[in-house]
């Protein structure tokens, strides 16, 4: 193969594929990414076996062909080009290297060939629909943050995405948990999404999906099938095994009888519960609310440095309630609050707290108290 592209085209290229190799790989093939020309194009494709990544880039092609290079090296060496340059990429399979070339600048890499290249077969995608980029993107920023980490509850370990209601009311719904704060968020049902299975996508696929949007008008088209699921962004593909586990009953969790309700302007509460947090300790974390009619008193205390505290005025005229909560935990979920008034609905210092935003009610929180 030889083949002329465009520096900056490649850079972007390789940037969005090289990001699925891992950087220690017990399999060589895995740590190469593939390149296949023909007249008009390269594309260039990536896999840890869980995850695979494609696109395809306008370029000019003498020869076509392909082979696989080291995704990293190539993509240093790419990046340490000369702004503007074209690139020549030349494979010679008889002794198993890849020529690169720009201006004064020579490289030679060593190859595998394509055919030990692993390719993750996808099958039938039975359901596909599209959703605007900026809503796949509220799905996950909205929701990641509470993704488990967790390896021994591994079903926990990415974004719950399924139908919920019905009818007109029918949504696509994204849920995370990790069992301290659960995070649900609903959009419109898109057209094509109805009677899709529950699919859980792993937290790896979602953080890449989030960095491949980079331009929030774009479409985003989505396929799955019943292990697989699909993304097509532009000109990359991103095709991801799902997780194999039953995701909980998060339903039950969702607080319905919470009679205490408190409003608070986020930004005040989010820089109050950050300034008392710098007090506490890196393990307890822990803030202690204190609520009394249209006031609220945020302290910490740690044995260890001292304590702090700090007063707010808010709206709540229900009885007195003190309750804990970790502090990073709030902070998390205070940035994800779009509006300037978050709802915190309450019930008692032992049970779980409902937090939206008064102004949009698609998403909602739910955070487990601690002890203080």
């Amino acid at each position: 193969m030889k083949v002329t592209v465009e520096r900056a085209q490649l850079l972007k290229s390789l940037g969005h594929v090289h990001r699925v190799v891992e950087r220690r790989n017990t399999i060589p093939i895995l740590s190469n990414v593939l390149l296949r020309t023909d007249s008009t194009q390269l594309s260039l494709k990536a896999t840890d076996l869980d995850l695979e990544v494609t696109e395809t880039l306008a370029a000019e092609s003498a020869a076509g062909g392909s082979t696989t290079v080291p995704a990293h090296m190539f993509y240093d060496i790419v990046r340490k080009l000369p702004d503007g340059s074209q690139i020549v990429l030349e494979a010679d399979s008889d002794r198993a290297v890849l020529a690169i070339r720009a201006g004064r600048s020579r490289f030679t890499l060593q190859t595998l060939p394509e055919s030990d290249f692993p390719d993750l077969a996808a099958g039938d995608m039975a359901h596909s629909f599209s959703l605007a980029a900026a809503d796949v993107k509220r799905l996950i920023d909205r929701t990641q943050f509470a993704i488990s980490t967790e390896e021994t509850r591994y079903y926990l370990n990415g974004i719950y995405l399924h139908t919920a209601g019905s009818g007109q009311a029918a949504t696509l719904r994204a849920v995370a948990t990790d069992g301290h704060r659960l995070a649900q968020v609903d959009l419109p049902l898109p057209a094509g999404a109805a009677g899709m299975p529950g699919v859980i996508v792993p937290r790896k696929t979602v953080g890449e999906v989030q960095r491949l949007i980079e331009d929030n008008e774009a479409e985003v088209r989505i396929e799955l099938s019943q292990g697989k699921i699909r993304f097509t962004i532009g000109n990359v593909v991103l095709t991801s095994k799902l997780i194999d586990g039953t995701f909980p009953d998060y339903g039950r969790v969702i607080p319905q009888n919470n009679d205490k309700e408190l409003l608070v302007d986020k930004t005040d509460f989010a820089a109050a519960v950050d300034r008392v947090s710098t007090i506490s300790s890196e393990r307890g974390r822990a803030v202690k609310l204190a609520l009394s009619s249209g006031k609220l008193v945020l302290s910490v205390t740690n044995p260890d440095s001292g304590s702090a505290t700090e007063e707010l005025e808010v709206e709540y005229a229900s009885d007195p309630l003190d309750i804990g909560f970790n502090s990073r935990y709030l902070l998390d979920i205070a940035a994800q609050i779009e509006g300037e008034v978050a709802v915190l609905r309450l019930a008692d210092p032992g049970s779980p707290t409902l937090i939206q935003d008064r102004d949009n009610k698609n998403a909602l929180y739910v955070l487990m108290p601690m002890r203080v």
